[in-house]
């Protein structure tokens, strides 16, 4: 889900009512059916099926169906739709943050290194394998699409913004922000690695990621090879 459909599911909630049965779902243990639903806010059962079911188009809440009564076979009556929080997380920030990937990142680096071996070594050994796991998972490119080209679509949808500054893409945003502040060196080595990977997943020899810090943007261009 990119950040514009994001937006569009938080949006969804700035209706009053739909917001009651958001809330009145998530604060359950249990699926709720949308008579239930529907009595917890003082609507009509339709009302509450239409703006339930606009909460599940907007990825915010998923639906099971099952026999309330717990009878089974005939006689026992049609399941019931029921409605619970999705299991996704969904959030918003402008510019675009990825503490996910890098938690992840730090994450498996932190269960490799458990085992023997340079944890500083080991955090770029696994941004490495991430990017190439991004560059391996990203769309085909279009055919004969030049490498500066097929890198900065898979950049873009990673959250870093880059921009083409003759021949070579600077990334205006870090998805890694708050952490690259508190831990520099680290975060921005596993940032420079996670670029490398992606750069040669996308089998790219004739770019390079560079560590060049500045302020205001990533630590990390590509620039052509030399």
């Amino acid at each position: 889900m990119d950040i514009t459909a994001r937006a569009s599911s938080i949006g969804t909630l700035a209706d009053d009512t739909r917001r009651a049965l958001y809330e009145h779902v998530s604060a359950q243990a249990e699926p709720v059916s949308r008579e239930a639903a529907a009595s917890a806010v003082g609507i009509s059962a339709n009302m509450a099926r239409f703006h339930l079911d606009r909460l599940v188009d907007a990825g915010l809440l998923e639906t099971e169906f099952r026999r309330l009564t717990g009878r089974t076979g005939p006689g026992a009556g049609r399941p019931s739709k029921l409605y619970r929080r999705t299991r996704a997380t969904i959030s918003v920030s402008l510019p675009e943050r990825r503490y996910d990937l890098v938690g992840h990142l730090l994450a498996s680096a932190i269960e490799r290194a458990s085992v023997g071996g340079d944890p500083e070594a080991t955090v770029a050994e696994v941004a490495h394998e991430e990017g190439r796991a991004i560059a391996a998972s990203a769309p085909p490119p279009e055919e004969a699409a030049a490498e500066l080209d097929r890198v900065s679509a898979v950049l873009a949808e990673q959250g870093f913004e880059p921009r083409e500054e003759d021949g070579a893409l600077t990334l205006a945003n870090c998805p890694f922000d708050s952490l690259a502040r508190e831990h520099t060196a680290l975060v921005c080595s596993a940032n420079l690695s996670l670029i490398g990977g992606i750069l040669e997943g996308l089998d790219c020899p004739h770019l390079r990621a560079h560590g060049e810090p500045h302020d205001g943007r990533c630590c990390v261009a590509i620039r052509p090879a030399v």
